[in-house]
């Protein structure tokens, strides 16, 4: 089907179908499932929400957090895009936490409701959680957008940026479970529409920097409307872009502001999700922008001391037809084991989410959506979160995208989404690998993790319960997050990694692992700042038919270490230095 009928197709669907309810109207059509594209899909099996691999235990956590903007009719933009999340290790026990950014009530001060604050679960057992919020000082009463952690200052534990509608914060971990704003005295003074962050040592002095994403200048007054003439939420083009922001790690707790002088100040871009890897393999940490309306960003960090934007050179600025795409959340991750991280970046309705392929070191990158089956399946859905994960242990990332509209529409998905949110809940999305990097959409494994039907915006993967496999967590605006436990069926082995370092050994943020399969590659890139607006455990996981015995690290500044492992089914830790050199 081209693409250009399956865009009407859909279009006259929508104006057919009836808007998000649990049941239709009389003489109106019931809500249908949007027609199979010509990719593969998996065929619908009774009672999937039971069967699938993944199990909703959000009940039985202790976890109870809703993303709440309080709005009650649509135009204000930042009340749709934020919501991201982290899971991190918050005490140094082993255990993996959960933080989710709030927003505020972002109506007229007559109506406005006092603000929330953020929250942090600490896990007491597997998959159990209390709220530790008010004793760890991280309970920031920002608009929360998103969130970035990292250990900022190299004393072992992980500190936590956050992104802000407004002004952003800073909180040093105190190594105890509890935090400290240290946005002053740390000199960070970024305002305005953050959404994204990522840690990376740009200029190799063992210290992390921060590039952070900024969206759009908003004003409050702008109001936008759809064909129809009724109240929508503004899209990016209404407003002026915003310059990103870089912020230089001083190496004594201080940041200085050289977004001027790293070279990214050239343009503006909406900019929503950040990846950060070495896509060139020179040894130097680089960075992927995916941006809203405008063209992405690939900046090549280059010797002399910034960055080069090479995205429109390299094949990974505009999607195969030469348009600019809105971009939302993105990875990069070696999807069809090659040895090669790619790209994969989530979309808006009507447009596809998008594969560049890495054609090789420095080469540049080519749109393979559609050779990947990965176009038209995701043209009927807006997706933000996403992450890319062995789901089912056997040597290959699947795909796994949380979605959620931003524009008005009838909706044939039933849900439960309060108004005015209702037209624009969509279920999430599974794409399973079949390990030369095509992907089978699949709605039978996913359970209610694909089944509810929400406005989704976080998705973090990480093995919470420590059983091996990688379990899910997503946000959603205005209805309560979810934890979804993994019992995908086994077919092979898992090693999960855990990167350390000490005073000025290379920074871990950025690196790239690999082990094999077989004969097959395995590359993982540790970096907790990917997705959309969340930040992922500081460790990588593996799974494999036929687990090799070796893990090669490559640090930031091109060293590169070796190190034995007899055994998988377990978590280990590799310590810069006592790998052999190759």
């Amino acid at each position: 089907m081209n693409s250009g009928f399956f865009k009407l197709f859909l279009l006259m669907t929508a104006l057919l179908l009836s808007s998000c309810s649990s049941e239709a109207p009389t003489g109106e059509s019931k809500p249908v499932t949007p027609p199979p594209s010509s990719e593969t899909t998996a065929s619908s099996q009774p009672n999937k929400s039971n069967s699938g691999w993944f199990k909703d235990v959000t009940a039985a956590s202790g976890v109870d957090f809703t993303y709440q903007t309080h709005i009650t009719e649509q135009g204000h933009l930042a009340a749709a895009v934020g919501g991201g999340m982290a899971i991190f290790d918050v005490e140094g026990d082993g255990d993996l936490d959960l933080y989710f950014v709030q927003a505020n009530d972002l109506r007229s001060a007559t109506e406005k409701q006092p603000p929330t604050g953020n929250k942090l679960f600490l896990q007491t057992a597997p998959l159990k959680f209390v709220d530790a919020t008010e004793q760890s000082g991280l309970g920031d009463l920002g608009h929360g957008m998103g969130v970035a952690c990292a250990d900022y200052d190299g004393d072992g534990d992980v500190d936590v940026y956050l992104c802000n509608f407004g002004k952003d914060a800073l909180y040093r971990n105190n190594g105890d479970g509890t935090f400290t704003n240290v946005t002053v005295e740390a000199g960070i003074g970024v305002e305005g529409i953050s959404i994204s962050a990522g840690w990376i040592d740009f200029d190799q002095d063992s210290d992390l920097d921060l590039y952070i994403t900024q969206y759009i200048e908003f004003n409050p007054e702008t109001v936008c409307n759809d064909a129809a003439g009724r109240a929508e939420f503004c899209g990016p083009k209404a407003f002026p872009p915003s310059l990103d922001v870089f912020l230089e790690n001083r190496g004594d707790g201080t940041f200085r502001d050289i977004s001027k002088e790293v070279g990214i100040r050239e343009s503006a871009a909406a900019s929503l999700g950040v990846s950060v890897f070495d896509f060139d393999e020179d040894g130097r940490t680089d960075l992927y922008l995916a941006n809203d309306a405008y063209e992405n960003n690939l900046y090549r960090n280059v010797e002399k001391g910034g960055f080069v934007d090479e995205a429109s050179l390299l094949g990974a600025a505009l999607n195969m037809n030469g348009q600019a795409e809105a971009g939302m959340g993105v990875v990069a991750a070696d999807l069809d084991r090659d040895g090669l991280a790619d790209l994969f970046v989530t979309h808006l309705l009507m447009e596809s989410n998008t594969f560049y392929r890495n054609l090789g070191s420095g080469i540049g990158f080519n749109d393979e959506t559609g050779q990947a089956r990965l176009a038209s399946s995701s043209m009927a859905y807006t997706g933000f979160g996403l992450t890319a994960a062995d789901i089912e242990l056997d040597g290959d990332l699947d795909l796994l995208i949380a979605n959620g509209k931003v524009t008005r529409g009838d909706n044939p998905f039933p849900c439960q989404t309060p108004e005015p949110l209702t037209e624009y809940s969509e279920p999430n999305l599974i794409y399973l690998n079949d390990g030369s990097g095509k992907f089978t959409l699949d709605d039978q494994v996913g359970g209610l993790l694909t089944d509810t039907v929400r406005v989704s915006r976080g998705l973090v993967h990480a093995d919470l319960d420590r059983d091996g496999d990688l379990d899910m967590v997503v946000t959603h605006l205005h209805e309560p997050s979810q934890i979804f436990r993994n019992d995908a069926p086994r077919s092979g082995s898992w090693l999960t990694v855990r990167l350390e370092r000490e005073g000025s050994d290379p920074v871990a943020e950025g690196a790239s692992i690999q082990t094999s399969d077989g004969k097959v590659p395995l590359v993982r890139i540790h970096s907790a700042c990917r997705g959309y607006a969340s930040s992922f455990p500081h460790e990588v996981h593996f799974g494999a038919i036929d687990p090799g015995k070796q893990i090669t690290v490559f640090w930031p500044g091109g060293i590169e270490e070796i190190f034995e492992i007899p055994e998988w089914n377990q978590h280990v830790t590799l310590k810069f230095g006592e790998g052999n050199k190759p």
